[in-house]
């Protein structure tokens, strides 16, 4: 097992803040955001850095003391930071590799502060199989060695529909194992595993839908685990049996307990009707229902 895993334990429970787009800024700010997290006994918290830090990227001093003293008070762990490569910011062009590197830096100093170890770092795209920008190497390689003064770690999320045995994934690994870096890994999303899909009838009229594509198996995970910081625990709908339709949870849960591995799992509901009031937060609790049943707590 690799010194990225080497702690043996089990995954841990958090929550991805995105769970909650329809009710942030409508019946829950920040704070009441970590209240509920804590109130489900979750931990781990992950924030898109644009949509949930005030004024980004400049927080003021009082808000990072109001971040501080709320990560105390409800006992959570800042588990993942999303960011961006905004490799299309200016019209007709993509970011060079000095711009993308400035980028990266910008977050790895504010992702520090607020005491993020692991960033899920959005690379620009070039088609809709998600293909990252040609010099994503280029940058990412330049941005190690702050990336290392700062402790933190990028992990591109590999999402659907993007296979786990893909080529994209290949060369993700490739860099890693070329550079011997710990400061580049993956978040697998496990939407990659999704096995059915819902009727259209049980969606909100004009919800989004991804194409359909293959899904990834189980066992395709285990070889990348040692690359794996964090996982987005991507959910469609918990019934309530509190089993996951759509997703094979038990088997993917119990894979990773027994590969010991232990980072955190961060719910990320995708669900129907999203963005109606009250779904998604009775959504995230059935499922942390479901994983503390399967992590045996």
């Amino acid at each position: 097992m690799s010194n990225q895993t080497a702690k043996a334990g089990k995954p841990k429970r958090g929550v991805s803040l995105f769970s909650y787009s329809g009710e942030f800024g409508v019946t829950m700010t920040l704070e009441d955001m970590f209240a509920e997290i804590h109130s489900i006994g979750a931990r781990g918290v992950e924030i898109l850095a644009n949509a949930h830090i005030e004024n980004y990227p400049d927080p003021s001093a009082e808000w990072l003391e109001d971040w501080d003293r709320m990560i105390e008070q409800y006992d959570l762990v800042p588990a993942e930071y999303g960011h961006w490569v905004d490799s299309r910011l200016y019209p007709g062009r993509e970011l060079t590799s000095q711009e993308s590197c400035e980028m990266l830096l910008r977050d790895f100093k504010l992702a520090n502060r607020l005491g993020f170890k692991v960033l899920r770092t959005k690379l620009g795209v070039i088609d809709d199989d998600l293909t990252p920008v040609r010099n994503w190497k280029e940058f990412i390689e330049m941005a190690l060695p702050m990336a290392e003064k700062y402790d933190v770690r990028m992990c591109p999320e590999i999402h659907a529909p993007t296979a786990l045995k893909s080529r994209m994934v290949e060369e993700y690994v490739e860099f890693i194992e070329k550079t011997g870096t710990k400061h580049f890994g993956l978040n697998i999303d496990f939407g990659v595993f999704q096995t059915k899909r819902l009727p259209e009838s049980e969606w909100e009229p004009g919800a989004f839908h991804l194409p359909e594509f293959e899904p990834s198996s189980v066992e395709d995970m285990i070889p990348l685990l040692r690359y794996v910081y964090c996982c987005h625990a991507k959910f469609v709908r918990v019934n309530e049996q509190f089993e996951e339709e759509t997703i094979p949870y038990e088997q993917i849960v119990r894979t990773l307990i027994d590969r010991q591995w232990d980072g955190y799992l961060l719910s990320e509901y995708e669900g129907p009707w999203k963005n109606k009031t009250g779904v998604a937060v009775e959504q995230v609790r059935k499922q942390h229902v479901m994983l503390k049943r399967i992590l045996g707590e």
